[in-house]
């Protein structure tokens, strides 16, 4: 996850100031990826450094407020521009666990596999109805209901592919037994 450029694209309309970020941040991501409050200075801090920002004063509560620069637009248009690589798959703990279980003797491997799909299937109803409640308000052209729905719909549609992967490896599984 790009905090730098998800911090560019929310300076885009104009100044805020890093509690701002932050809480805008974690809004249009539905609070799929919390941010610390130092992540955010830290990360203010170098988009300063390479001219991607600058601080543009000071509002009544004394908070610093940083605004994009030219250099920041411009790496912000590139950014949308660019794919997004998957050539190195993210670390994922279910399928470390699954395969560490499957060498390990006395592991019911089968059963992880079922326990974790009865925690998928409650989390994927539980975003669905959120999904649902998202949609009524997205449908009133608010942008940032948009965003929300798009991240609740990438939820979906990941806890949806672990379900069928969960199914895969139980077949792989009984196959083997």
């Amino acid at each position: 996850m790009s905090i730098r450029h998800g911090l560019l694209a929310l300076l885009e309309p104009g100044p805020r100031y890093g509690s701002q970020l932050r809480t805008e941040f974690e809004t249009r991501t539905a609070e799929s990826w919390p941010l610390n409050i130092g992540q955010v200075y830290t990360t203010l801090g170098r988009l300063e450094r390479d001219g991607m920002v600058v601080q543009k004063g000071v509002d009544e509560a004394r908070r610093v407020r940083y605004a994009l620069t030219d250099a920041g637009r411009a790496e912000l248009r590139a950014w949308y521009t660019r794919p997004v690589q998957r050539a190195t798959p993210p670390r994922d703990e279910l399928a470390i666990k699954l395969v560490m279980a499957a060498g390990t003797p006395g592991v019911d491997v089968r059963q992880i596999v079922r326990t974790q799909r009865r925690h998928v299937a409650g989390a994927l109803q539980a975003c669905l109805g959120e999904r649902a409640r998202a949609l009524a308000v997205a449908e009133s052209g608010n942008p940032e209901a948009v965003a929300r729905l798009l991240v609740l719909e990438q939820r979906v549609c990941h806890a949806e592919a672990e379900l069928r992967w969960l199914d895969h490896c139980e077949t792989r599984l009984l196959r083997r037994a």
